[in-house]
């Protein structure tokens, strides 16, 4: 990345040129950069990144004030806001498979929510598959992370990670898996508690999706 002044003739470029270089504009500094196409912007990993990001981002706002505040130390060593400190110590966790906190730095104390009977299930719809979570003990448990192959027998990882759902209480929660080819669909959990606690696998279901 190169920083630049008055870029292309103007006050503020932005774009791609003849697809070979792109102009932007991050924290305030004009630059530019050599285009890059990434080779397969929908693999596993880059899902699963982007399942935690998705979750990381929309719970920071009901996060408690003493979660929030915890993570200014952190922010001031990276001269971020909070917010970014969250989401960079969280993913950071993530990258390595282990599971966020909504404080820092983890307290990894807490207790694994336990399933109702009969949970998860999966019940298969017109090119989907719809998920259901119901807790029957709540204990620390923050969320579910939802992890899908095309075979029995797998080992749940980063790069089989399709969603993270919050799941804080015994309200029965739903995830829609969607859109989906016709094929059997094989699904494993893992529970996530607010501590930073990733709990083991819980055991596969599947349905079969038909055209």
């Amino acid at each position: 990345m190169v920083k630049v002044y008055g870029p292309a003739l103007s006050l503020d470029a932005s774009g791609t040129i003849g697809d070979a270089m792109t102009f932007s504009k991050w924290k305030g500094r004009n630059y530019v950069r050599e285009r890059v196409i990434p080779s397969n912007p929908r693999s596993g990993l880059q899902v699963g990144f982007r399942s935690m990001f998705k979750f990381l981002s929309q719970q920071w706002d009901g996060l408690a004030a003493p979660d929030k505040a915890s993570y200014a130390e952190l922010a001031a060593q990276i001269n971020a806001s909070p917010f970014n400190a969250y989401m960079r110590a969280n993913q950071l966790r993530w990258r390595n498979f282990s599971a966020p906190s909504q404080a820092y730095p983890p307290a990894m104390a807490g207790a694994i929510g336990v399933f109702a009977g009969g949970f998860p299930t999966a019940i298969a719809g017109v090119a989907s598959v719809q998920l259901a979570f119901s807790l029957a003990t709540v204990n620390q448990n923050w969320a579910v992370a939802i992890f899908q192959a095309l075979a029995p027998g797998f080992t749940t990882s980063l790069a089989n990670c399709i969603a993270v759902v919050e799941l804080a209480s015994v309200a029965m929660e739903i995830f829609l898996h969607s859109p989906l080819e016709p094929d059997t669909y094989y699904y494993n959990f893992r529970l996530i508690t607010e501590d930073g606690i990733l709990g083991a696998e819980e055991g596969e279901i599947n349905a079969t999706v038909t055209a």
